[in-house]
């Protein structure tokens, strides 16, 4: 609702601005996507392809805005209320909302949830302070751990890999739910022994994390998750490559998710082509945006990891430049 009203506000004043101005917005049409935290690399990203969807306004009449939210599970719930046109979001959850699983067995399946194309590798990064003791994924029992805000990928991928290991809260000496733009500094304060990030690498937070005190980041391996790749679609295996934070020099294996841009079925067809032209007519621009684009790859944004179908906007530009198959 809060969502809601906000975006409400930004058109009304809007659209007092231009008809004091005496020109027509009839055939302005206007979008929201849904994002996450500020300082996470979701809300860049919306911020790019809006800045890039605003090159074509005099052409296609489309003006994006970004909405800074709780994440993933927060933007598929506010797109099927419609709060949200748009929004990018972690494979796995874009997965369980489409099927009506996990936190979305409520609402039962979203089937009308389509792909527009898929972003970069995110991978689940587990933090610990280098004097806590811990090793790897297992240590964390018996400490102190920050699981994310409820509605957050990182806190349901976390419950989720919590009950693979035959934990429970109980299992841990405290459980903090803090926000990722909160969780560094109480780990550099001795607040927590340990933070979890599901991000794309490199990310300016943990870098400002790991020149702020000494971390370790841990690997995610072990049978309990290589069951979890077996049985999930939605998850790969990636690393976090050696050297690219302070104090880290070795190659990190662990396991991650993609980032998707998804909509509804029901959002205009010659909308979500513009919005995907945009970026894909400007890839090689887009990619300097931000550090963790530099190996998008136009074929496997199209094809790779998308999980639910193609928006028929998104298809129609994939087949007119020979992406997909006709």
């Amino acid at each position: 609702m809060v969502a809601m009203v906000k975006r409400f506000l930004i058109f009304f004043v809007f659209a007092l601005c231009v008809c004091a101005s005496g020109k027509a917005i009839a055939s302005e049409k206007f979008v929201t996507i849904g994002t996450a935290d500020e300082l996470g690399v979701y809300y860049p990203t919306g911020g790019a392809i809006c800045r890039l969807v605003k090159r074509g306004l005099k052409d296609h009449g489309i003006r994006c805005f970004v909405e800074s939210t709780d994440g993933s599970i927060f933007n598929l719930k506010g797109i099927r209320q419609k709060e949200l046109d748009l929004g990018i979001a972690q494979t796995d959850w874009v997965y369980h909302a489409y099927n009506g699983t996990e936190d979305f067995k409520k609402d039962g399946p979203f089937s009308d949830l389509r792909s527009l194309f898929s972003l970069h590798m995110e991978a689940l990064t587990v933090i610990a302070r280098k004097d806590s003791g811990i090793e790897s994924f297992r240590d964390l029992r018996g400490k102190r751990i920050n699981i994310g805000a409820a509605g957050s990928g990182v806190r349901a991928t976390m419950e989720r890999l919590i009950q693979l290991e035959g934990w429970s809260k109980k299992s841990f000496k405290e459980i903090k739910e803090i926000k990722a733009s909160k969780q560094g500094a109480a780990l550099c304060s001795g607040e927590l022994d340990a933070v979890v990030y599901i991000a794309g690498h490199p990310n300016g937070a943990i870098n400002e994390l790991a020149n702020s005190c000494e971390i370790k980041i841990l690997p995610v391996t072990g049978k309990e998750i290589d069951l979890l790749l077996m049985n999930s679609p939605f998850y790969f295996k990636t690393t976090i490559p050696a050297g690219m934070y302070r104090g880290n020099s070795g190659l990190i294996e662990t396991i991650g998710t993609k980032a998707i841009l998804v909509a509804p079925v029901a959002l205009d067809e010659n909308i979500v082509y513009e919005i995907v032209k945009a970026v894909f007519d400007n890839l090689d621009n887009f990619k300097t945006l931000h550090p963790v684009f530099a190996a998008l790859d136009p074929i496997n944004m199209a094809t790779k990891g998308l999980i639910v179908p193609l928006h028929p906007g998104a298809m129609r530009y994939f087949k007119e430049k020979n992406l997909i198959s006709q």
